[in-house]
């Protein structure tokens, strides 16, 4: 069986900066599972591991474009302390939601001082170029139930 749309795909991962800093693993969590070609990874590696076989070993480098997108620096914004309601003291690196346009957002925390509050709602990954390293551990049909809600289910699946 080869990877390819809706099907479960579960795979061992690293993932890398072009520094060689590691960014993310599936190391000690077990594989990571997803159903292929409904979005739910990035698509950039979705067309890396597409056709690819159990076992087999993937070494992709997906540009920003093919990833989180570009960063726009036009969500970079300082925003009044006032419009944060919250108890707790604001900390760069915090993460809030957000209502944009487009709906729901997260948002980081960048910079504080006494008046204003520079927040970041670009995706933490956004303008860089990833490299990973993946082994297809297993792939199999994904079920009705699966397809329905768009993700995958485990044995200790707790979202129903």
């Amino acid at each position: 069986m080869q990877v390819a749309k809706n099907k479960v795909i579960s795979i061992d991962y690293t993932l890398t900066d072009a520094q060689g800093a590691e960014l993310d693993s599936s190391q000690g969590r077990g594989p990571f599972a997803y159903i292929h070609g409904i979005g739910n990874i990035i698509p950039g590696l979705e067309a890396a591991l597409e056709g690819k076989s159990k076992g087999d070993q993937v070494n992709a480098v997906i540009p920003p474009e093919n990833a989180y997108g570009a960063r726009d620096e036009k969500l970079v914004q300082d925003l009044p302390r006032s419009q944060f309601d919250t108890d707790q003291e604001i900390q760069v690196g915090m993460q809030f939601q957000a209502m944009s346009e487009g709906g729901p957002r997260v948002v980081t925390v960048v910079s504080v001082d006494a008046d204003n509050v520079t927040i970041d709602a670009n995706h933490p990954l956004a303008g860089v170029t990833l490299h990973f390293d993946v082994t297809v551990k297993e792939i199999r049909e994904a079920t009705g139930d699966e397809l329905s809600h768009g993700h995958v289910h485990g044995p200790d699946d707790q979202h129903h």
